[in-house]
């Protein structure tokens, strides 16, 4: 289907691709995946034909057709009905030229090619796409106009679905829609006639639609056939096995050696030594796949906590103008809390985080926030509002301007932007890198409270991950909204849902939430005749079980985490409390300190002892209605 040969390509003298080779047969759902700043968006470029190769093919079977997500969205005065059907160019064409065709055996042809196409059921299909992709009948029937960026991408990808190239191409395509339009498209892709080529950084889609990864690093691709799951264990395994052989490698390297050394200056073993000074010569390094590191992202946390709860919503309602959007929220944040946001795009929940954030007022009823709290926020439209002409050292010298050359320097060192990006204008800078300088300039005065709106959007997985990791060890509440189901499992221990106009608490779990949006999502199929539950009856019974037992759950490993928090500020405590000199110098504080531990061994025991009782009657619960 299509073959790249050799492909050779630099930017600037720089190699991007060094002789790569891939092969992509009819049918195959390919996930390409790598570092950011590897080249998977220049290599959809040099495929679509927009750049030259240096060196090497780019070779499509003839006849097949290629389609693939513009960049320029729609945005005229059409439907989007008008504008997805438009996007089947040979249905229309037949359609125009069967309204003037006098010959009857072309006529013939074109309803027979109609048939064919299924040009008949285009408009059911449309729909169908559409609503998957979130937009209802009345959406359906608008202008493209009336959307915003976001909405009109979404737009686009149903246009380019519905028009089933033999393969297309996809940059992100879940960037711009909610989890359960993502649930939606991960279920059209498995199902999807042709071949699929998608650049995404999200684990759970690459995990469930596509049948195989191709790996970009170091100017190579690499084929490996199945999910990003057994991509990730095949490739553990190949660099272990790769570490193996240059242990082993270096054994015998180190025998040869020793061997020369010893016996090349004897007549009776010159020739032996002569033939290991050979063998060593000859031996070649063996090609290991050196991961690049992670630069961090660092998100300090308040140096203390302040008392909950730090924000309530008391039968408060949130909209714009006159018109009402959210009603009768009723909940709070309290400083450790851990929240995904879940609901549809469009349901309400970033007036929700404007209304957490103080950026709305409450229309009717009350929104309380503590007085000391620092908000950190960060959204899409920060990344983009960024001072692009400000390097990464001229957002230090404005958070810091009276700190001299060294402190700035030493702060600026844990931006995660390397020192070559440090004097970069942030207009120069790739996404992910302005979304680091974002991370780091929300985290910069310790915000007790992080609003977290789509934060994944320009991270390639390993910065993903990294992200989970400084949210795990950030001590203040968060608020998160993400389509990232790996990113919300790893870091969230509430869920709230918005829909309807309402923001409650959600029972479940993100398996849950899941599972209803699928069996929404599925069609209405026929009675059976069945003497048994059936597997849907056995699969909502399982979710209404385990929702049942969610709260005893969520309740535990909240306890645990409470646990961990108070165990590691007690290790800090008597980290402090061993300083050398401390009694002699500060003595008050000395003292303070030696009170702080007791209230924190005493809350550490009591929470031990909370944790404990939650889990038993977790596991007693789980156990009785009998869940794994």
């Amino acid at each position: 289907m299509l073959h790249i040969n050799d492909l050779t390509y630099r930017i600037e003298g720089r190699p991007l691709f060094e002789k790569a080779t891939l092969a992509i047969d009819a049918g195959q759902k390919v996930g390409l995946v790598g570092r950011n700043g590897t080249g998977k968006s220049t290599l959809f470029r040099l495929i679509k034909g927009e750049t030259a190769p240096d060196d090497g093919e780019i070779t499509l079977r003839k006849g097949m057709r290629m389609g693939a997500v513009d960049q320029e969205v729609p945005s005229g005065p059409e439907s989007l009905m008008d504008t997805v059907l438009a996007a089947d160019t040979e249905r229309l064409a037949l359609l125009r030229e069967a309204e003037t065709a006098t010959d009857p055996m072309r006529i013939a042809q074109i309803h027979t090619r109609l048939g064919d196409i299924d040009a008949y059921t285009a408009e059911a299909r449309a729909g169908s796409i559409l609503s998957g992709l979130g937009f209802d009948g009345d959406d359906q029937q608008r202008a493209c106009a009336d959307f915003s960026g976001g909405w009109r991408m979404r737009v686009a990808l149903a246009a380019m679905l519905f028009a089933q190239p033999d393969i297309l191409l996809l940059d992100e395509p879940t960037n711009y829609l909610d989890i359960e339009g993502a649930l939606w498209l991960e279920n059209h892709i498995r199902k999807y006639r042709g071949t699929i080529f998608v650049i995404s950084h999200d684990r759970d889609f690459l995990t469930n639609a596509v049948t195989h990864i191709a790996h970009l690093q170091a100017g190579k691709m690499t084929m490996y056939s199945g999910n990003y799951d057994q991509f990730q264990r095949r490739l553990a395994e190949r660099n272990r096995l790769d570490m193996a052989l240059v242990a082993k490698q270096e054994d015998e390297r180190r025998k040869l050696q020793a061997f020369v050394d010893r016996f090349k200056a004897k007549a009776s073993k010159a020739k032996q030594a002569q033939s290991r000074v050979k063998r060593l010569e000859k031996m070649e390094p063996i090609a290991t796949m050196v991961s690049d590191p992670i630069a961090p992202i660092e998100l300090h946390g308040p140096e203390r906590l302040l008392s909950p709860p730090m924000v309530r919503f008391d039968d408060a309602a949130l909209g714009y103008g006159d018109t009402t959007i959210l009603r009768n929220i009723n909940l709070s944040v309290d400083p450790d809390d851990r929240i995904g946001l879940l609901g549809r795009n469009g349901e309400g929940k970033t007036t929700f985080a404007k209304g957490l954030l103080g950026i709305l007022s409450a229309q009717t009823g009350h929104i309380r926030a503590h007085k000391k709290m620092r908000v950190g926020y960060f959204a899409q439209h920060e990344v983009d509002a960024l001072n692009t002409a400000h390097s990464a050292y001229d957002h230090v010298v404005d958070l810091m301007p009276d700190a001299t050359e060294a402190e700035r320097r030493a702060r600026l060192a844990q931006f995660g932007l390397g020192a070559k990006n440090a004097e970069t204008p942030a207009g120069d800078l790739s996404g992910g890198e302005k979304a680091r300088l974002l991370f780091s300039l929300i985290g910069f005065h310790k915000p007790h409270l992080l609003v977290l709106d789509e934060p994944t959007n320009h991270l390639d997985i390993d910065s993903r991950e990294e992200l989970v990791r400084s949210l795990n060890s950030y001590s203040g509440a968060v608020l998160l909204i993400s389509h990232d189901r790996a990113l919300l499992e790893a870091t969230t221990e509430r869920l709230w849902l918005v829909d309807g106009g309402a923001v409650t608490v959600y029972p479940g779990t993100l398996d849950d939430y899941r599972e209803e949006q699928a069996e929404r999502a599925r069609p209405d199929k026929k009675a059976k005749i069945d003497t048994g539950p059936s597997k849907a009856d056995e699969r909502k019974a399982r979710a209404e079980a385990r929702k049942a037992v969610a709260p005893l759950k969520r309740a535990a490993e909240r306890l645990e985490k409470d646990l961990d928090r108070a165990t590691r500020m007690l290790a800090d405590i008597d980290a402090e409390l061993s300083e050398p000199g401390l009694f002699e110098d500060d003595p008050d504080h000395a003292v303070a300190l030696g009170q702080d531990r007791a209230r924190c061994a005493e809350r550490i025991e009591r929470l031990e002892e909370r944790w404990l009782d939650a889990l038993g009657a977790y596991e007693g619960a789980k156990e009785d209605a009998g869940l794994d």
